[in-house]
Parts: C-alpha cells; structure tokens; sequence
C-alpha cells in the first residue's frame, strides 16, 4: 500500500513576536524538534490506530482535509514539538499534514505552496495571526518577515486581506541556544486577541508594537554584523516590551532574569502567558542549570534545520523502526533533565 510521510520542524522567534501580526519586522528560526506525520488512504479516519472523524481531528488538520477534500485517510502522528509552548507545534503540525496530504493527492508540495495552505489552517484555527510561525516551519533555517531583504533572498508574499508579510530567508550566523519550557500552557488565539484589544484601546500599546517592530530591524543588523552582545541585549529588551504588553507572566520573568548572567541576552518567546523562553548563550550547561533550578525543562536547540520534507513510499510502514518506537520526554533537542 502507498503511503506518504512528511515532517516540519518547530520554531522559535528571535525578535518580533505579537508585532509581527500587525505587519511589523520579525525574526524566526527553525529548530530541531519536528512533527513527523504518515498518511494512507483508508475506509474511515484513524489517528494513531485509533477512530476519529474530521468534526474531532485537529481544527488545523480538519481545514486542510476540507481545503483539498481528500477521503478518509489512517493517520499517524509523532509529535517531538510540545504543545502551547510557543515553539510551532501547530505549524509543525499543519506543515507536515499539509506536505502528506497534498503529496498523496498529487498536489503541489513545494514550500511556498505548503506554507499557504498551512498559514490558511493557522489563520482559520486561531481567527488572526501572521505566517510566521508556518513560514519558518515550511522554509526551515531562518527567515525575516518585512524587513529589507535582497531579491535572492525573498522566498514569498502572503496578503490575508488586512495585514501582508514578504517573507525572506536570512543567514544566521553560529550561535547557541538554549529553550527553557515553563510547562505552563497557553493558547496563542486569546493572547493575540488580548494584545488586540488593548492596542486599539491605548496609544501607549501600539507605540510599543511599533517599538518591537524597529528592535527586530536593529537586530537584524547585529546579525549580520555577528553582533551577539547587541543582539542578546536587543532580545532582553524585546522581552521588557513583551512583559508591558502583559504576555510574560512570573514564571517566564524569573526565568529570563536567572539565565542573564550567563547569556547575551533572553526572552520570552512565541505567543506567551507561559511556554518558553530563549537565551542566547556561550555558557548553555550553566543556563540549563538555572532553568531547571527555576522548575524549568531546558533544551539545547541546533539550528540550520531543513523545512518541510515529504516523501512517497511503497508498504504500510508498520515495521519501521522510527515509527514503531516509543519515544520519551523531548524527542528533539538535548533535555538537560
């Protein structure tokens, strides 16, 4: 039997989070936790050998089998990105479901035209939201949204009829990060919303979203310079502006400030009200230490991942080992735990 299997890798945002929904500047790099899928056509929908039904499937999952208007399909999902952590997992998700689908149905499966469908899947779960998260997913490496980029570099524009992004892929030059996991969920939707509602409500809030706009453009600069001092000093700073626009909480500001000593800088990253922070850092066993110390999980993340990958197979793919094994904790990434 032919079956298809794919997978995207998870993200994280250097600079640029909530601002970027309003068209501003951000950065955002691909990471080694992925979200692989296999796909076979069946008589009804399974996922994971377990019965489901599009109405019960992920929303995510559930538009893109609307969109293309595939039949029933066995799925199979091994998730290595963790959920409301803001690390991608749903871009992962809608990446990997999107590339499987549209390679079982003889559909476009090239980047550009994967990032689409899954930014439509994200926009119709969450109501708003930039293509960041999927853009990053599907392209891998890194990439910039509205930031001046030279005409190799451009990758794709996106227009959801109220915000528009150039996406651009960017060079990042060596560096080390670490990803501190609050374990502490929170749904990127209503905190999107929340910074809607209060940036339409006060002058002050929307001069801090054209602020995070101009420190995701000065960090750029340091990249490119290899400026980690600037850089981590710029991340620092983009988390105070995130913390005034009330989406850190405790947990990630005791976090942020107990890895400072021992990082160029750090920050939430993602959507927050919990998830994770990032720091960048020469000193990544010491910064793990303390987010541990701090009720922490940390994860020393390699970056230069590839994007959505997609590949059409012969069998049922029972017997693979990658598939059959049961992995635990963070399956990508190195835990410190």
């Amino acid at each position: 039997m032919t079956y298809v299997s794919a997978s995207a890798p998870g993200k994280f945002v250097i600079l640029g989070e909530h601002s970027v929904v309003y068209g501003k500047p951000a950065i955002s790099v691909a990471m080694n936790m992925r979200f692989s899928i296999r796909v076979k056509r069946s008589d009804r929908y399974m996922v994971n050998n377990q019965p489901a039904a599009p109405y019960n499937m992920s929303p995510h999952m559930r538009y893109i089998s609307d969109k293309i208007g595939t039949s029933p399909v066995s799925i199979y999902v091994d998730g290595r990105v963790p959920s409301g952590s803001g690390l991608g997992s749903s871009a992962a998700l809608s990446n990997a479901y999107a590339a499987a689908i549209s390679c079982l149905e003889g559909l476009p499966t090239d980047e550009e035209s994967i990032a689409r469908l899954a930014y439509e899947a994200e926009y119709a779960a969450q109501g708003r939201g930039s293509p960041m998260d999927t853009s990053a997913s599907a392209h891998g490496h890194a990439i910039a949204l509205n930031v001046p980029y030279d005409d190799e570099d451009f990758l794709w524009h996106i227009d959801n009829g109220e915000r528009s992004w150039d996406i651009s892929k960017i060079d990042v030059p060596e560096m080390h990060f670490v990803i501190g996991n609050t374990g502490i969920k929170a749904a990127t939707g209503p905190l999107v919303e929340k910074v809607r509602e209060y940036t339409e409500s006060s002058r002050f809030a929307s001069e801090i979203i054209e602020e995070l706009g101009d420190v995701a453009l000065d960090g750029m600069k340091a990249m490119k310079n290899n400026d980690l001092e600037e850089l981590g000093a710029l991340m620092t700073y983009d988390h105070r502006l995130l913390s005034i626009l009330g989406v850190s909480c405790n947990e990630l500001n005791h976090m942020v400030d107990a890895v400072l000593p021992y990082s160029y800088g750090a920050k939430l990253t993602g959507s927050g009200g919990g998830g994770c922070m990032v720091a960048l850092t020469d000193r990544p066993d010491k910064v793990s230490k303390e987010i541990r110390a701090h009720g922490g999980t940390p994860y020393i993340v390699k970056t230069g991942v590839p994007g959505v990958t997609v590949k059409m197979r012969e069998g049922d793919g029972r017997n693979r080992r990658r598939w059959r094994q049961k992995k635990k904790g963070a399956p990508t990434g190195k835990s410190k735990e």
